[in-house]
């Protein structure tokens, strides 16, 4: 074991950016991050998940840094099907979190808000839990990717 704080989500850079997916079980944290990690390749840029469902986390240089635990690393789980290797990144440094949320738990436009993590406070936008259609251009408008740049 590693000793780093153990979190339930899913984490994968965009581009430049980090992102950590949180939520409870079935939230759809997974699915979320596997069509990020699939819509932004199609649009030729560089995606890829660091860890999928449990993740280390620790604070550097007031930056957090995420991994995937050495026993689940390279692997994603496909729901309905189970563990499955995909290409990782080894870490990742997170620049936002998404949190999946109950529907009727998200405003239709949200203040700065923010999630503490390790000691570093970072943004946080509350996303509808199964809803990636509605995730797709929300993530592009808050990293500041086309269509938005």
């Amino acid at each position: 074991m590693s000793g780093l704080p153990n979190i339930h989500g899913t984490a994968l850079v965009l581009g430049d950016r980090g992102i950590l997916v949180i939520g409870p079980s079935g939230a759809g944290k997974t699915t979320l991050a596997l069509a990020l990690v699939g819509h932004f390749c199609a649009h030729g840029r560089f995606a890829r998940l660091a860890g999928d469902d449990q993740v280390l986390v620790e604070a550097r240089g007031g930056r957090l840094l995420a991994r995937a635990p050495a026993a689940i690393a390279g692997l994603v789980e496909v729901p309905g099907i189970g563990p499955r290797p995909v290409p990782t990144e080894q870490a990742v440094v997170i620049d936002l979190v998404l949190r999946l949320v109950a529907e009727d738990a998200t405003a239709r436009l949200q203040d700065n808000a923010t999630e503490t993590i390790a000691g570093c406070v970072l943004p946080r936008f509350d996303l509808a839990r199964r809803n990636v259609p509605a995730a797709l251009p929300l993530v592009a408008a808050l990293l500041g990717l086309p269509p938005f740049a």
